[in-house]
């Protein structure tokens, strides 16, 4: 459970960190690091407006959507402790929990019966398979690499002994990051601040919802970047006890913030038919994860 709880506190800061990153880059000196939590405590005490052309399955997908991210954190170990689920294969699991998070949200923007949010959806869906393969062949690389199967156990005992397995974690680092950026609608393949008919992705899915439902949906964006540090730190923690390992797990979570600020700051988006060429380099960087595997391992011919 202290990955769970560790995630849980770095959800609490870690938009506010992207925000005022943000901010200092283009020399403002922006609102406080939990302006965004305050933000969404204020629509959590809201009341939902719905549509009449809406129905149950609306009102059920916020609640699906957060549900399934908690479901995957239970499953993201914190160096030698492993996540609450944990069993060969996890990570399996962990892909299809999320995409059934996904889905919830992605049927209650067509439930709407709005062209405009079905849009945003058909987006939404393409995106989230074109990096599936990327997320699954890395995963499997680590599989092959440590021999073990699930999220705890390949942490566990990832170890880094030479210059390739140090370029894999590198790389492993860099895929994770895009993934979340991805996941997420951040640029540069989505940009959370426009309003554009032509460009628009997630913000376009969500326009129906208001008060708790929003709110439940932007805290779920905040849970899932904590996540995927959680997921990145495990690369750099290893075996290390808890004293050093959750100062680390912090300082990790502090500089992917940093990082999403960064790139949002300085990085256009790109133009809409660029986005899947761009997410299928992650798979092409995954395969040199898997590569770089079997060289370490002596099995590449």
């Amino acid at each position: 459970m202290i990955s769970f709880l560790l995630i849980l506190l770095a959800s609490f800061f870690f938009m506010g960190v992207v925000v005022r990153t943000k901010s200092i880059a283009s020399g403002r000196k922006g609102p406080g690091i939990f302006q965004p939590m305050k933000d969404i405590l204020r629509l959590l005490r809201k009341g939902s407006v719905y549509s009449k052309t809406t129905t149950l399955i609306f009102k059920l997908a916020p609640v699906a959507y957060i549900s399934s991210v908690l479901m995957a954190i239970l499953m993201v170990p914190h160096g030698n402790n492993p996540g609450f689920i944990s069993f060969d294969g996890d990570f399996v699991m962990f892909a299809y929990v999320l995409a059934f998070g996904k889905f919830m949200i992605i049927i209650s923007a067509l439930d709407t019966g709005s062209s405009f949010e079905g849009m945003g959806a058909s987006r939404e869906a393409l995106y989230s398979m074109l990096v599936e393969p990327a997320f699954f062949i890395l995963m499997g690389s680590f599989a092959l690499y440590t021999g073990r199967t699930s999220f705890f156990t390949i942490f566990s005992t990832l170890h880094y002994g030479s210059y390739i397995s140090y370029m894999l974690g590198a790389l492993a680092t860099f895929v994770f990051v895009l993934i979340a950026m991805i996941e997420n609608s951040r640029m540069p393949v989505d940009d959370p601040k426009t309003h554009l008919e032509l460009t628009m992705i997630h913000e376009v899915m969500v326009l129906d919802n208001s008060g708790f439902d929003l709110g439940v949906i932007q805290y779920t964006s905040h849970l899932k970047f904590a996540m995927y540090g959680a997921i990145i730190s495990n690369f750099f923690i290893g075996v290390l006890p808890l004293w050093i390992s959750v100062p680390l797990f912090l300082v990790v979570q502090f500089g992917f913030a940093v990082t999403v600020g960064v790139i949002e700051s300085f990085m256009a988006r790109f133009r809409m038919g660029h986005n899947p060429q761009f997410i299928f380099i992650l798979t092409s960087v995954s395969m040199l994860i898997f590569f770089g595997a079997l060289l370490v391992l002596g099995k590449f011919l």
